[in-house]
């Protein structure tokens, strides 16, 4: 039980590291927290900082997911306390909990008043952890739906949407064994939810047209999106 306790505290604290507002002041001498959207994800960080803080930034939340699962989890692996009724090893089930605790601190770190990003890149850690595939496959999804639509939290939406999708499809219409499917389809689609519900300022923001787009990574314009809903002036 101790080891599972050391495992979620040190993955929760290796998560909560706030990336861009340590780069933020860093590199640009400003808080970050009071800029955009004053969020502390990558795509706040992107239209910030730059391009090229933006993308460490990223990196660097994205190597939280794989601290926590490839290198916290097994540091620190014991036994389980408990029965392990998934198809995991139990290794496995120590990686998934790490990187939950991983994705929990990044949203809500102790650093920064337990306000920060909303775990898309610390998520995508963790998934390139347990199911390399599908995670490539959601990642590729997102650059796709950026290219085309400009919209950073339309393709990180997309993205957590395909993951589980791609786990059933490939399971099911192409026959794919999946090891752990029956367990790891229902974590992905629990994983899809939570970052949906982070994004859904975003949501309200894309029906209304009002979300931000990163002109500069729009290359396809011939799809035009419309929003649903335009607000009365």
């Amino acid at each position: 039980m101790l080891s599972l306790i050391i495992v979620i505290f040190l993955s929760y604290l290796v998560g909560s590291f706030p990336t861009a507002l340590v780069f933020g002041k860093l590199f640009k001498r400003i808080d970050i927290r009071k800029h955009g959207s004053r969020n502390l994800g990558s795509t706040n960080a992107f239209r910030v900082l730059g391009w090229k803080i933006g993308l460490l930034v990223q990196l660097v939340d994205i190597g939280k997911g794989f601290i926590a699962t490839l290198l916290i989890s097994k540091l620190f692996y014991g036994s389980l306390p408990f029965e392990n009724r998934t198809p995991f090893a139990d290794f496995t089930v120590i990686q998934i909990i790490a990187g939950i605790s991983a994705i929990i601190g990044h949203v809500w770190t102790v650093f920064a008043n337990f306000k920060g990003g909303k775990g898309i890149n610390t998520a995508a850690g963790l998934l390139l952890s347990v199911a390399p595939i599908d995670a490539t496959i959601s990642i590729g999804i997102f650059i796709v739906v950026l290219v085309f639509s400009g919209y950073v939290s339309l393709g990180s939406i997309s993205a957590a949407f395909a993951f589980p999708s791609t786990l059933f499809i490939r399971e099911n219409v192409f026959g794919v064994e999946i090891d752990g499917y029956q367990t790891l389809i229902y974590f992905s689609m629990a994983v899809c939810v939570f970052l949906i519900y982070n994004h859904r300022a975003n949501i309200k923001r894309l029906m209304y047209g009002e979300e931000n787009r990163f002109e500069k990574w729009w290359k396809i314009r011939w799809i035009k999106i419309e929003a649903p809903f335009k607000r009365k002036r």
